[in-house]
């Protein structure tokens, strides 16, 4: 192990030496399973006692100096090109493939044999992740990562799990730890997700049993939510589950930073709509509640949709209503001055006279706005690429401070109906196509 950094936090070249002939000794890979375990757990330790840029350069080490030989691979490919066509072309290929074979990837996998190894490895390329933009040649070595886990955490070998207050404390303090979109602020409150109303369900790898790769919360209710702080409240009656009509997915968290690029959600939540199906025969609506975490980011890039958004009568029935020490409204621009401040919220007939206007800018958004050719907006990529159509825009939907200074409070309900998500889906996949209902495509539409 390696505990020795120098002031600058970056390693000695006696560290560095140390560190490239462990590596070799993994590479080389002598002696039986026991040795390149013992091995394997040595190099582990050594990493994990590293500092941040101890890591780094320890990436850097692997990915630059245990590549293929050049002048191998070139011999190995002209006895290639010779073959083809002959008996010997099939052994020529293979020695081929064998010179390629990646030394980086035979050492990093010799951790899968630890008994937490393979954690160790998607953590390993987090670290990774947090490089690769000062350090371009990690990108070949995150290239073959990701590629790897694509097959490790293909969902045929994931396990869809129901997670309930009576599962284990270390499961349900990950829960706490790992929710990304609605904070569990307390015991109480993650008491309440779980309720007989509520279902939690989350996918699980073998080799990382307390580990949920991606988690989904869900709330059985009666019709379409449209506000989150209501479905929240720990103070709401249990709605009786048996008679639930809708399930709502109002919380979708990944959790392993490292597994970037590995796509499972939407197995997920089809997984999780024929379990609900099973249970609860009278559901007949599967939709979401879901945030527009970058509405607001991008309004600001594009000052030009005030205007679009808000006509001069809605202009007019706003100035009505903002109070004499609010800005002057006289233009669509001053309504964006307006919304600086969250108190805009609480002011019931302010709220309702911005109303119209905000939910145009949100069709717009969700309908046009454009990263390359998909849509701008994460939220909107994730389901709208597993097959789901925008059916409703909320207002006033998420009134906390997160969801105000996100997206003016604005949250979606994206319906995924179960005979039209795969043509959804299709229409998205190849042409873009964004499957909308009929009431946000008016919306979106400028007079």
């Amino acid at each position: 192990m390696l505990s020795e950094h120098s002031s600058t936090g970056v390693l000695s070249e006696r560290q560095l030496a140390q560190i490239r002939e462990q590596l070799k000794e993994c590479a080389v890979g002598l002696g039986g399973e026991i040795s390149a375990r013992q091995r394997a757990a040595r190099l582990a330790d050594t990493y994990l006692s590293l500092n941040d840029a101890g890591r780094a350069a320890f990436l850097h080490i692997v990915a630059t100096e245990f590549g293929p030989d050049p002048k191998s691979v070139e011999k190995a490919h002209t006895r290639y090109q010779a073959a083809i066509g002959t008996d010997s072309q099939w052994a020529a290929e293979s020695a081929l493939r064998g010179e390629l074979r990646s030394i980086p990837l035979r050492i990093l996998t010799q951790f899968n044999a630890l008994p937490q190894g393979v954690k160790f490895l998607v953590d390993m390329r987090a670290d990774l992740l947090r490089y690769v933009d000062a350090d371009l040649a990690l990108r070949s070595l995150d290239r073959e990562l990701e590629y790897q886990f694509g097959a490790w955490f293909d969902v045929g070998f994931l396990e869809l799990q129901r997670i309930s207050w009576n599962s284990p404390a270390i499961l349900l303090e990950k829960l706490i730890e790992y929710e990304a979109v609605h904070e569990i602020r307390s015991w109480s409150d993650l008491k309440n997700r779980l309720d007989s109303d509520r279902r939690c369900y989350a996918f699980f790898h073998p080799r990382m049993p307390m580990e949920p790769l991606i988690f989904v919360e869900v709330a059985l209710v009666d019709e379409l939510a449209d506000n989150v702080q209501a479905l929240l409240d720990e103070r709401a009656p249990v709605f009786d589950a048996q008679r639930a009509k809708t399930a709502i997915f109002y919380s979708i968290s990944t959790t392993q930073s490292g597994l970037r690029g590995v796509s499972f959600g939407n197995f997920l939540l089809k997984r999780v709509v024929d379990d609900l199906k099973r249970d609860f025969s009278r559901l007949a609506t599967f939709a979401t509640l879901s945030p527009i975490p970058s509405l607001r980011r991008w309004v600001e890039k594009n000052p030009g949709v005030w205007q679009q958004a808000f006509t001069e009568d809605m202009v007019q029935r706003v100035a009505r209503h903002v109070g004499p020490k609010g800005p002057v409204i006289d233009s669509a621009v001053g309504i964006k001055a307006l919304l600086v401040d969250d108190a805009w919220a609480a002011n019931t007939r302010l709220a309702r006279a911005l109303q119209p206007g905000l939910v145009r800018m949100a069709a717009r958004y969700l309908l046009h706005a454009k990263a390359g050719t998909r849509p701008y907006d994460p939220v909107a990529r994730f389901h709208l690429g597993n097959g789901a159509r925008i059916e409703r825009i909320n207002t006033l939907a998420d009134i906390s401070t997160n969801g105000l200074q996100q997206s003016y409070g604005l949250m979606v309900n994206y319906l995924y109906d179960p005979d039209a998500i795969e043509t959804n889906l299709e229409a998205f996949s190849r042409e873009g196509v964004v499957a909308t209902s009929g009431t946000v495509r008016r919306s979106a539409q400028t007079t």
